[in-house]
């Protein structure tokens, strides 16, 4: 082997080198709640990756749990957020009361689906991006992985909230993809508050897929102004608020 081709090899292997040490000490999102974050690989959610987040519960299609889930993410991340849709139901103010702001969306309207999955790609390799979301109902491994591998050139977390409107469309969220984790997300039935206007939404939190991890399921209070998840007061101490193996759906 020539000197100019071992010099060439040897610079190719110090960028490989520096490549794969910057995705190294990418720090996750952590959660702030250790009951989450412990039961997470790397102690948060995981940024430069795909995650997919299914609402759960009755009704479901018409819910928006899973989006609010979503926005107390992207509300904990600096940057404007990249949010690609094709329907015209999303609630800004609802989007505030998880901590984000309507001035930091940046809304991608397609006239169909399968363009959402083009939009959030696109979104991936623009840089100065928070976080990438799309509203998709089909999600398969060749889509998914193509989103992955975006994600981890980018560093930036692409967030795919699963929506559908008939039974067989919602039977396309429990297919397999290339998502590093996917959660389900549903109203929890709290006991009435003390005084009327008081207390806080509860949510059923499953992580029902974690590449490295396990399955797991919480019930935590809702978002707050800023994004911020907690655990019930009266349930942090319960036995029955341990984490819960779940069946890995995908």
């Amino acid at each position: 082997m020539r000197a100019g081709q071992q010099t060439t090899l040897a610079d190719l292997r110090h960028q490989i080198e520096r490549l794969e040490s910057g995705r190294l000490r990418r720090r996750p999102l952590p959660f702030a709640i250790a009951a989450i974050d412990q039961r997470l690989p790397q102690g948060g959610l995981a940024l430069g990756a795909l995650h997919e987040m299914i609402e759960g519960g009755p009704a479901a299609e018409f819910a928006g749990t899973a989006t609010l889930f979503v926005a107390g993410i992207a509300a904990r991340l600096k940057g404007p957020v990249l949010w690609c849709l094709s329907r015209r139901d999303l609630f800004a103010p609802g989007l505030m009361s998880a901590g984000l702001h309507p001035d930091r969306v940046i809304y991608a309207e397609t006239f169909r689906e399968r363009e959402v999955l083009a939009a959030m790609e696109e979104g991936l390799r623009e840089q100065g991006l928070a976080a990438v979301i799309g509203e998709v109902t089909r999600l398969g491994l060749t889509a998914s992985r193509r989103l992955q591998l975006a994600a981890e050139a980018s560093g930036v977390p692409a967030l795919a909230l699963r929506r559908w409107w008939t039974v067989a469309e919602k039977e396309l969220t429990g297919l397999p993809s290339a998502a590093v984790t996917r959660w389900r997300i549903a109203p929890f039935a709290s006991h009435a508050p003390p005084t009327p206007g008081l207390g806080h939404a509860r949510w059923h939190v499953e992580l029902l897929r974690c590449r490295g991890g396990e399955p797991y399921s919480w019930i935590v209070e809702a978002c707050d102004a800023k994004g911020r998840l907690a655990l019930p007061s009266d349930l942090a101490d319960r036995s029955d608020q341990a984490p819960q193996r779940r069946a890995a759906a995908g």
